[in-house]
């Protein structure tokens, strides 16, 4: 096809040469190759990601948490509240398709939140897209007390939570969600947290309204529900973010609850400092 025809032409050829270099320099190639790297960059670059969620990737390095948490395409893992975008599911779905499993621990569908359902909506009709990529993606429901089975108990290698524990604080029901990962997971298996960070000894009233929670906070919840924090570390840090906004992590983008007010100052700071955090279920 010529291509005067496609005016995505040279955006796709390139595209495809650097996911071909880095499928090369990593040692990548073959799709039998148990190495993540390589299918986690093609996962996070490819063309099955709207634009938008792809320029997201400097701020929320999908491919370096991934590996920092150790995810294979051999495994299960179970993703905590993707939402309505599915995010990082567009990830995890392709490299887990063929050997591994994901389930996506969804919203409660019996709740009366109008943004749970929209989301709930918005999610399956995203799988429903592109069966090739997400026709294995097993969605649960996760919302305590009614709702608390993510996985088949013992099952997963891997509970991923990307920004969601300042909602669960809001509620009052961090524990009953930490022990939700704790029986899903095996012996062994690994919990990663990714949350806003709060500078330390931030009361807990002001961590749920600003939306920034302090790791002292998530650990404690972690090792309350049986976890041990095993490694921290810095990959999603954000230096220029000083925890301190008007509305909280929301004045930042993506929101910018502000609107027009201030926006090239948030926009400058970029996205909010988050801990990543790594837990383990003991093996005893």
């Amino acid at each position: 096809m010529p291509r005067t025809l496609d005016p995505d032409w040279e955006k796709k050829m390139l595209r495809g040469f650097i996911l071909a270099l880095v499928l090369i320099l990593t040692g990548c190639a073959g799709p039998s190759n148990t190495n993540p790297r390589g299918p986690l960059h093609l996962a996070a670059t490819g063309d099955h990601r709207p634009e938008e969620h792809i320029d997201r990737n400097q701020y929320r390095n999908p491919v370096e948490t991934l590996m920092f948490f150790g995810v294979r395409p051999d495994m299960t893992v179970v993703e905590i509240w993707p939402g309505g975008a599915g995010w990082y599911t567009e990830v995890l779905a392709p490299v887990l398709r063929d050997k591994g499993a994901l389930y996506a621990a969804q919203f409660p569908p019996d709740n009366d939140i109008d943004f749970y359902t929209r989301s709930l909506r918005q999610f399956h009709d995203k799988l429903a897209s592109r069966p090739e990529l997400y026709d294995r993606v097993q969605v649960t429901h996760l919302g305590p007390p009614e709702h608390t089975d993510i996985a088949p108990a013992g099952s997963a290698d891997r509970v991923l939570t990307f920004r969601n524990v300042h909602n669960w604080a809001k509620a009052g029901k961090t524990a009953a969600f930490f022990d939700s990962f704790y029986k899903a997971l095996r012996p062994g298996g690994i919990l990663g947290v990714v949350e806003h960070r709060a500078p330390d000894g931030r009361p807990l009233k002001e961590q749920i309204q600003s939306g920034y929670m302090t790791e002292d906070y998530v650990i404690s919840m972690a090792e309350k529900a049986g976890f041990k924090l095993v490694e921290r570390s810095e990959i999603n840090a954000n230096p220029e973010d000083d925890a301190d906004h008007p509305e909280g992590v929301w004045t930042l983008p993506p929101t910018l609850r502000l609107g027009k007010t201030n926006r090239e100052k948030y926009l400058e700071i970029g996205e909010s400092d988050r801990m990543t955090l790594k837990f383990v279920k003991p093996e005893s």
